[in-house]
């Protein structure tokens, strides 16, 4: 899964891609790169983000979901409102990406339902602004679980297939540094679940401190694509269904290997 973000200040590329034109372009290399599908989101959600309104964020993903669902690629929507997963499922969009696995909207739910569109549910604890006071786990892997296994039930009695649902553990979303690598040594557990997983630790922070002294700026996000690189590695031996990255060719050579080693793509 290739990341389109056509936002201002996200973490990892500030705004390169946030003209249409630029997005679109942008699409088109990262699928002619492998990709299998792209992700396209319009609202920042690093740590601290405000969001946009929902009109700036229409008016940011329709036309590059359009353009590029019209040229063949298959296109996730990456977003927390119901409104725009509506309109970019209708401008061709074919899943929807929501990090609050729907508790953001309440409408949510029954537009993914209508729609019969794969949905991917995230463990979420709340916004951008606040969301790392909330990184408070006695077990992280086993909470993140049963948190998951709630919301896929409450989806479910909300009309959303079963084998419509992929979940994502919510790597850098309410948690520290430990808590991701607890999720990742630990993403047995998380497949148990018996639902595709999603893996997105492209660039995330807690691999850009690797290395380095305690206190230490952490490396540029451009600078983690080698770390994005192995945990694909790894979530693939593993039997992630995807892994949601920002440098779609390094992770590719990765995947290559897992596929010689036996592991599954």
């Amino acid at each position: 899964m290739g990341v389109v973000n056509v936002t201002p200040d996200s973490f990892s590329d500030g705004g390169e891609w946030f003209e249409p034109e630029a997005a679109i372009g942008h699409g088109r290399e990262l699928l002619a790169a492998g990709a299998d599908l792209l992700d396209i989101g319009g609202e920042s959600t690093r740590p601290g983000a405000e969001r946009p309104s929902v009109e700036e964020e229409l008016r940011r993903v329709l036309p590059v979901v359009r353009e590029l669902a019209s040229a063949g690629a298959v296109v996730s929507i990456d977003t927390m409102r119901a409104e725009v997963a509506g309109a970019a499922l209708d401008a061709g969009a074919s899943l929807v990406n929501d990090v609050s696995g729907g508790l953001a909207d309440d409408d949510m739910a029954g537009v993914v339902a209508d729609a019969g569109a794969p949905f991917v549910v995230m463990h979420w604890r709340g916004h951008s602004a606040d969301m790392q006071s909330r990184a408070i786990y006695a077990d992280v892997v086993t909470e993140v679980c049963a948190e998951l296994l709630e919301r896929l039930d409450a989806l479910q009695d909300k009309g959303i297939r079963g084998e419509n649902l992929v979940v994502d553990p919510g790597f850098g979303f309410a948690k520290t540094a430990a808590h991701n690598w607890s999720l990742l040594r630990r993403l047995d557990e998380v497949l148990a679940l018996g639902h595709p997983v999603l893996v997105g630790t492209s660039r995330k922070t807690f691999l850009g401190r690797l290395g380095l002294a305690e206190g230490a700026d952490p490396h540029p996000p451009t600078e983690r694509d080698l770390a994005t690189a192995v945990t694909s590695f790894h979530a693939a031996r593993h039997g992630a269904w995807a892994v949601r990255v920002h440098d779609v060719a390094s992770t590719m050579r990765a995947l290559d290997v897992a596929d010689a080693l036996g592991g599954a793509r």
